[in-house]
Parts: C-alpha cells; sequence; structure tokens
C-alpha cells in the first residue's frame, strides 16, 4: 500500500503538470482555469485506471508475470530517477542551467510557449478541461500503481476506491490551491506568490533530491523482491 502512495507523488510531480499549474497560476483568473483542467484530468486518469485494472484484473498473463514485472518496473524506473537526480545535483547540472539562462538571455524575452501553454494562455475554462483530459493520459509511475493495486487482489469496490484516491493524490498539486483560493483567496495568491519565488531559486535542488530518494527506494525494494 505504501509504494502505491509512493508512487501517487511520484505522479503528483510529473512536467506536464508542473508546467500547466504554473501556467495557470500566473493568469488572470487561475482558479476557473485550475478547475476546468481538474474535472477534464480526473475525467481520464479515473476512467482509464479503471478501465486497466478491471481490463487486466483476471487475465491469465497477469499472475504470471507478477514476479518479474514488478521489480523490473521498480529498478527501471528507480535508476532513471537516481540518474536525473545525480545530474542535476552535479556540477553539470548546473553548468546546463547556466548554460539554458544564457540562452535565454541571447534571444531576450521571446520564449517559444508550448501548445499547452498557448491553450491555457487563452483563459478558457472549456480549454483547460481539455488540455486535462489531454495532459493526463497515464505515465511510468501511474500504470506501476495500477499494477500495484491488481497484485493486492481486492474486491471490486476498494480496487476502484484505490484507483480513485490515487487520481485524487497526484492531482493535488491542482486540488490544494484551488481549496485554498476557495477558503482564503487573499492569503493564498500571497502564498502563491511567494511559493513560486522560491521554488524560481530552489526547485532544481528539490526536484533532485526528491528524485534520489525515490530512486533508491524504488531500487532497494527491486533488488528485494528478486531475491524474495
Amino acid at each position: 500500500m505504501g509504494s502505491i502512495f509512493g508512487l501517487a507523488l511520484l505522479a503528483m510531480f510529473n512536467p506536464s503538470l508542473l508546467t500547466a499549474v504554473t501556467v495557470m497560476l500566473l493568469l488572470p483568473d487561475p482558479k476557473k482555469l485550475m478547475f476546468g483542467y481538474l474535472l477534464g484530468a480526473y475525467l481520464t486518469s479515473i476512467t482509464v485506471g479503471l478501465l486497466i485494472v478491471f481490463s487486466f484484473h483476471d487475465s491469465a498473463g497477469t499472475e504470471a508475470a507478477h514476479n518479474t514485472i514488478s521489480p523490473a518496473a521498480d529498478l527501471a524506473l528507480g535508476a532513471i530517477l537516481l540518474i536525473v537526480g545525480l545530474v542535476l545535483r552535479s556540477e553539470r547540472g548546473e553548468r546546463l542551467k547556466e548554460s539554458r539562462r544564457t540562452r535565454k538571455a541571447a534571444k531576450g524575452n521571446a520564449k517559444k510557449e508550448s501548445l499547452p501553454e498557448r491553450m491555457l494562455g487563452k483563459g478558457s475554462a472549456k480549454i483547460a478541461f481539455v488540455v486535462g483530459v489531454v495532459l493526463t493520459f497515464p505515465g511510468v509511475s501511474y500504470l506501476a500503481a495500477l499494477h500495484r493495486i491488481d497484485e493486492l487482489g481486492a474486491a471490486t469496490v476498494p480496487t476502484a476506491l484505490l484507483v480513485i484516491g490515487f487520481c485524487l493524490i497526484q492531482a493535488m498539486l491542482i486540488e490544494v490551491p484551488l481549496l485554498g483560493f476557495a477558503i482564503a483567496p487573499e492569503r493564498t495568491a500571497d502564498t502563491v506568490a511567494r511559493l513560486r519565488a522560491w521554488l524560481a531559486e530552489n526547485g532544481g535542488r528539490v526536484g533532485a533530491n526528491v528524485a534520489i530518494v525515490l530512486g533508491a527506494i524504488l531500487v532497494a525494494r527491486g533488488l528485494l523482491t528478486l531475491h524474495t
């Protein structure tokens, strides 16, 4: 169960979601955009998750592959996270960031925006909904979590609740600000501004540390599973 929670936290920090949240927070009416995006994200993540889990729950090949897929996924994902984290922490990572800053400065402020950024920039909740649907298709950590949920062999209702719970956790970057805007809008706006400034200064280091810790946990668990 703990591994499912860890994968949900990992899924929460996927680049597409981080970019979308950042863009929406910078726009005039972030609450409207984030609500639309969240509905789209729920539609995709919950629907696809339930379909995958219940489609393959009774698959003959699933049970036979459990002992090999699970540790292999842990080792592969853990190794990737360790490499990413170590690169970000290394001098090479600092040089890459400095080189990126230099290139941006040379080009001036004219930054080419991605399609989701341009779409969200239109300020429409309907468009944000569509972007949420498109950007929330299952990634590696999401699929790995669905495999863990299937391994539990729980009944239909608990399995469905686990899938929904995973989807709620991975969307917390949107849910928490929305809750704040609803309860204390002024304080939330001020907190968001300070958090954005802090992440601009420390985001790379924090991301590197998180990647290293999660990567080490996944690799260790994969190795232990192979020997059991």
